[in-house]
């Protein structure tokens, strides 16, 4: 672990009061999902695993989408770099990454359809992947439900 630090207390509570979650991204692609009758829980705790949580989940279907920003979750098309300090945030982006990885594989251990989206993506088309992954997994599991196999 560096036991390099954020450059200012200024840039520290800065970043520290960036939207964790009700992202524009996040609502808008909720309010579609609500409005085509889909219901959900929201920031969900990830099982088992501490201080994580699902942004948009369907624990019934268990499928968990997370709607991750550019920045802090290195987005190949429009991350950036900070210039200032660029050795903590190269560290800290990278840990944002490695945990993002661990928390989908877990999840996918775990039985859960793992969705994620770039907060850059039209959030209709998300929520339209939303959808037909949840109607998918709740077809699934009615049917392993009806036949006895769940």
């Amino acid at each position: 672990m560096s036991t390099a630090k954020p450059s200012s207390p200024g840039v520290s509570a800065r970043m520290s009061r960036q939207a964790r979650r009700d992202t524009a991204p996040e609502v808008a692609v909720r309010k579609l999902l609500h409005a085509s009758g889909y219901r959900y829980r929201l920031n969900e705790r990830v099982p088992h695993m501490p201080r994580r949580t699902i942004d948009i989940a369907f624990t019934r279907a268990k499928v968990a989408v997370f709607l991750d920003g550019c920045f802090w979750h290195g987005c190949p098309e429009h991350a950036t770099q900070p210039k200032s300090n660029a050795e903590w945030w190269r560290q800290k982006l990278a840990r944002n990454m490695a945990r993002d990885v661990e928390t989908t594989e877990h999840l996918t251990t775990a039985g859960w359809t793992v969705l994620r989206f770039w907060e850059h993506e039209a959030p209709l088309r998300v929520a339209e992947q939303v959808a037909k992954a949840v109607d998918r997994e709740r077809l699934d599991r009615g049917q392993r439900d009806s036949s006895g196999d769940l």
